[in-house]
């Protein structure tokens, strides 16, 4: 089997036999190098960096596309959420397959530049139809990266190092977020003294030249993907019987596109999985919302202008989300010391202190103060990111992790993608003011959080329960 040898002296002749004391073979995992593991998390850093400046550019565009289009807030809730998960929903599982039985470099690498093509095609969009149709497949677009690349970083890092791999991660995002405000903060305000644009005979707002600069970048992205080394693969072995088909039939190699295998291996151990997704799924909500509304919020209850805006909170942003990241895997390796569930333990107690910062930050007298809450909100919520993901690797089946993680990551990005939505209903809808918009935020986050929290912390018992069944099993 590929990525796998036998360890010195143990004498195997095939599945099931033993060494020579009659102890059942060891069998030890070849890791790829690490000059591989590192430029291979480096380019999946990069393309993680590009996806995340897109979501924060668009959220500081959110006011002006408001304006320019002539929305109601719902009207941009819907936008900025909802509309970007509508085809991930059909598409994401089997896209996610494709990372169980293809070479997760070309699928990186092809939703990629679906994602960068869809980017130019908003940059080039002529009305609000259009914008939220490239919205929408942008979402599809993107809907492979983190499974596959989840999936070929649990296959280039070993058990010890994989927290760390995942922390690391964690830049991508801290990058698109940070350079993502104080970039696209200066360059929203620089292009509001252009006139608009036309481009290839199409009238264009001049903030659209920030979609289409995108949509470069992203093309450059997925030429790099292509130059990472596919890592082989570990499936648990299964000695082969009578009953069992060497090769599924297609209407199983179907089912398995469908997801179905994955969602009937976490029902199953449904004690273990629900209150992880559960809390994921509420507190998605509340955290994509608050970042898509962060913006306008600003702009209405201060009087900030974009550009204002990123230069105070683009240094919070960072220094918050680098400290998270760190925090995130000390916190988690100092808990491990004297608890099995110190994943999922660390989760919720970051989800507590997550839920103080948001009801408080849009209640702060001053801008400054309220983007510093937000700033340490970011921080817990960062650092809790970190146990999250490695929770859902420890305990997913190797041969349908690629699945098991669409299936939480869906739980994130589709109930996310309701935040927008579901703080522009509340701020339209019950505020009904739209200086107002920070009572809608707080309403979100003092209803929401609080049963994230506690979903997480029922899901302590279960997830220490499975860690040592799988440890038993040698696993």
């Amino acid at each position: 089997m590929a990525g796998v040898v036998i360890a010195p002296g143990a004498e195997v002749d095939g599945p099931g036999q033993t060494n020579a004391n009659g102890a059942p073979a060891t069998v030890e995992r070849q890791w790829p190098s690490t000059g591989a593991a590192y430029w291979a998390l480096f380019v999946i850093i990069l393309a993680t960096f590009l996806n995340f400046f897109d979501a924060t550019v668009f959220g500081m565009l959110a006011q002006r596309i408001k304006v320019d289009f002539g929305l109601t807030d719902e009207q941009l809730g819907f936008l900025g959420g909802p509309a970007t998960v509508i085809f991930f929903v059909f598409a994401g599982i089997p896209l996610a397959r494709l990372a169980d039985i293809y070479p997760r470099k070309f699928v990186l690498a092809g939703g990629m530049s679906a994602t960068a093509l869809v980017m130019a095609f908003g940059g080039m969009a002529q009305g609000f139809a259009q914008f939220v149709g490239s919205r929408m497949f942008l979402g599809a677009g993107g809907s492979a990266h983190a499974p596959a690349a989840y999936s070929m970083i649990a296959d280039y890092f070993p058990p010890k190092k994989i927290t760390r791999a995942f922390s690391l991660l964690q830049l991508g995002f801290i990058g698109g977020t940070t350079i993502g405000v104080l970039a696209g903060g200066q360059l929203i305000v620089a292009l509001a003294g252009w006139p608009d644009q036309t481009v290839l005979g199409f009238r264009l707002f001049n903030w659209q030249l920030i979609l289409l600069g995108q949509a470069v970048l992203g093309l450059m992205a997925a030429a790099l993907l292509l130059t990472v080394k596919e890592p082989p693969r570990l499936i648990n072995p299964v000695p082969a019987t009578a009953e069992t088909p060497l090769r599924p039939g297609f209407g199983q190699r179907v089912i398995a596109f469908t997801g179905l295998d994955a969602a009937k291996a976490i029902h199953a151990r449904g004690r273990v999985y629900y209150p992880l997704f559960i809390g994921l799924a509420l507190s998605a909500i509340e955290t994509f919302g608050l970042a898509f509304w962060r913006v306008p919020f600003m702009i209405r209850t201060y009087g900030w202008d974009e550009a204002q805006i990123g230069m105070v909170m683009a240094p919070m942003l960072l220094v918050s989300q680098l400290a998270g990241v760190f925090f995130g895997g000390f916190f988690v390796e100092w808990l491990a010391k004297s608890y099995a569930d110190a994943n999922v333990r660390a989760a919720t107690i970051l989800f507590a202190l997550v839920t103080v910062c948001a009801i408080t930050a849009p209640m702060m007298p001053t801008g400054e103060a309220s983007l510093a809450i937000m700033a340490l909100g970011g921080m817990f919520g960062l650092a809790g990111a970190v146990p999250q993901n490695a929770a859902v690797q420890r305990i997913a089946p190797n041969e349908m992790r690629g699945q098991v993680t669409a299936i939480y990551l869906f739980m994130f990005t589709f109930f996310g993608a309701m935040g927008s939505f579901v703080v522009g209903s509340v701020a339209q809808r019950v505020v009904g003011v739209e200086a107002d918009l920070w009572k809608a935020l707080v309403i979100t986050a003092a209803v929401l959080l609080p049963i994230a929290t506690v979903a997480m912390f029922l899901g302590i018992r279960p997830y220490r329960e499975e860690v040592a069944r799988l440890e038993a099993a040698g696993l």
